[in-house]
Order: C-alpha cells, then structure tokens, then sequence
C-alpha cells in the first residue's frame, strides 16, 4: 500500500508537465484515476464475511470496501507508446493473490513501438489488459454492477507480447499474443512453455460489434503439460435508442492427463438486456449459465461441479460523467448444493445478495 501511495504522489506530481505536454506535437501524456466503493448484504450465511470463492470483485459483504482504486498515466507520441497503473482494493487482495506482492499492485505496465509509419500496427510488451472478454475491473463502464461468472473465471490481466493492427477504416482489429500464461505476472514455478493468444474484433458502426478471442497454453509444470484450447465470443449491439443487447459464449478444453487425447470441457453463454428509461438512469437484466463439471476452472469438491445458473438485476443513475450510483440483486441457482444455507451449518442450492456502490473516474 505504501508504494501505492508513494508512486500515486509521483504521478499526480506529473500533472503540471501533462498540460504542458498535451499541446506538443511529439507526446501527449494523459492521466486517469479510478474510485469503487462499494457495500454488499447476502441473504446466505456469510461466516467470514467472505462471498464464495468465485467471486473476485466485491468480494466483501456486510461491510463497507474498496474494490478497486487505481491511477494510471500513460504517454504516447507518433511512434511509441507507454502505460503505467497502480491499483489497491479488494480486486487486488482477492485477483492478485497468486503474484509476488511487489507485482501485485500492477494495474497495466507496457511499451510499445509502432511498427509502419503508413499503417496501424503496434507491438506492446509488458502486464497487459486481457484480449478475452467483454468486462474489466472498472466497473463503472461495465453494463452490470457485478462482472458475470465468465468474467470472473478468465483473465483480467495477461503479461507477455502482443502485436495489434487495426484497419485505417477502423472497422477491423487484429491481435497476436505471446504470454506468460493464464492470467500470470510471473511465470508459474517449472513451467516454460509459452502460451498464445489471437483476437479478431469487427466493428463496422457504433453500434455494432463482435469479437472473437482464443488462448492456447499450458497451466501445468513442463514434466506435465495439459494443453488448455480456449474460445471467447460475443457480440454488443443496439436495438434502439433505449435498448442495447450483448450476447456471449465461451467454451474450454484441456487435457484430462498429460499426453491424453481426451479432454475436460467446461462452457458458459450469457446474455445482458439494457434499457436506458430516463436521461441518466439505466436497467440491465443478466443472465447466464456455467458448466464446469470436471472443476478445471471452478472447484467446488462435489459430484457434478460447477454447474450453476445465474441472474440479476441492476439499477444505475450516471450522476455526472464522472461519478455513477448502482445498485444490484444477484442471484445462483446450483445443480449441487455448494453456498452456505441461511446458516454456516446448513448448506443450498441458491444464493442471493444485493450489491451497490458509488463509481468516480477522472
């Protein structure tokens, strides 16, 4: 927290040479902050004041927290580019748990050079936002308060290389990814296989948009590799001035034992409806289903694993552009019993809470 805070005085300290910058011709340095306070109360038993483990944003409950605060500066000029964040909360505590603690509060830290002067095509290098799915830490620009079961269970971050190329309509966006892993800073111990990446996203109005993104790696030690083959899509549409839609589908494989031809498959659709009724007040309804009955992602220690259907409900008010207000009801609906009852001693099949929070960015 003290290296937060310390490089978080730096970067603020940086304000006046920013203004100073953003009128050269050469760079332009831009700065950004981000605020999440956030209070939860379940309707389970919650005996640690813990959610359940899949939970890895708002993970809190009865009590007031930090999700996520962070301060990010990042330069660019012609050429090169250039991102610096640094972030506290319980994304931190909860997403970053397996990191060296110096890397933990590490929001994004690349470079990047572009390579044509005629064409837009950049290498980056460094901890990086990741290229699979719809949802980021930042809640405030996501549609729903909490992120979704896919989103919990695929990277947030990803570290290694990664070389873009986006059309000069802009309707296209090209990527291919070089990485540590799923999801890792620093390389998992005896493992030095390398893990691949692509994206392909086609947005031809700002209304529409679909993206497809891939993972190839391995998640296991050299001496016992299983090969993990990974697929993201979805798609974000309007419908109407008031109505917006996005759809998704993720679906995984990866070996049963190393060498084996045979395969764990885990999969989760998803769809949010958004409806937008007053100038600055927003609906969104979500729902979503995940298998996971061989446990590769989601551990649960019973007979048919993670099987879990998923709703909610959110109501949000963008106060300014700057700050939002947002409240929400979630609910979980479990093949097997694996939530807390209404007390720690008794277990269910469902699972209810509400969430709200206040969102500031700058």
């Amino acid at each position: 927290m003290f290296r937060f805070i310390l490089i978080g005085f730096v970067i603020i300290g940086l304000m006046p040479l920013a203004s100073n910058a953003q009128t050269d011709s050469i760079g332009k340095l831009s700065l950004s902050g981000y605020l999440e306070v956030y209070a939860t109360r379940d309707i389970n038993a919650t005996p640690t004041n813990e959610r359940p483990g899949f939970f890895f944003n708002y993970r809190r409950t009865n009590e007031v927290a930090v999700n996520l605060a962070y301060l990010k500066a990042y330069y660019e000029t012609n050429r090169t580019r250039m991102s610096l964040g640094l972030m506290a909360g319980n994304y931190v505590q909860y997403n970053m748990a397996s990191e060296p603690p110096t890397l933990r509060p590490l929001y994004e830290a690349y470079a990047g050079v572009k390579l044509s002067t005629t064409k837009d095509i950049w290498l980056d290098a460094g901890v990086l936002p990741s290229h699979i799915g719809m949802e980021s830490p930042e809640g405030k620009n996501q549609w729903t308060l909490t992120r979704s079961l896919a989103g919990e269970t695929t990277p947030y971050y990803e570290t290694g290389l990664r070389l873009l190329y986006r059309t000069q309509n802009k309707h296209w966006l090209m990527g291919l990814y070089v990485l540590n892993g799923w999801q890792h800073i620093q390389r998992i111990e005896a493992n030095s296989t390398p893990s691949f990446g692509t994206q392909l996203t086609y947005t031809p109005s700002d209304k529409f948009l679909v993206n497809y993104s891939t993972f190839i790696g391995n998640e296991f030690p050299d001496s016992a590799q299983q090969w993990r083959y990974f697929n993201n899509l979805y798609s974000v549409f309007s419908l109407s001035e008031r109505w917006s839609m996005n759809v998704g589908f993720d679906i995984g494989f990866e070996q049963r034992a190393p060498s084996s031809a045979t395969y764990n498959i885990w999969y989760t659709p998803y769809m949010n409806l958004r409806y937008q009724f007053a100038t600055k007040w927003f609906a969104c309804v979500r729902g979503e289903y995940y298998s996971d009955r061989n446990q590769v992602i989601a551990k649960t220690k019973t007979s048919n694993g993670f099987q879990t259907l998923g709703y909610s409900l959110n109501v949000d008010c963008a106060i300014t552009s700057k700050a939002m207000w947002r409240i929400e009801y979630r609910g979980f609906n479990s093949k097997d019993a694996i939530f807390y009852g209404t007390t720690d001693k008794t277990q269910s099949n469902f699972y209810n809470g509400f969430t709200t929070c206040l969102a500031f960015s700058f």
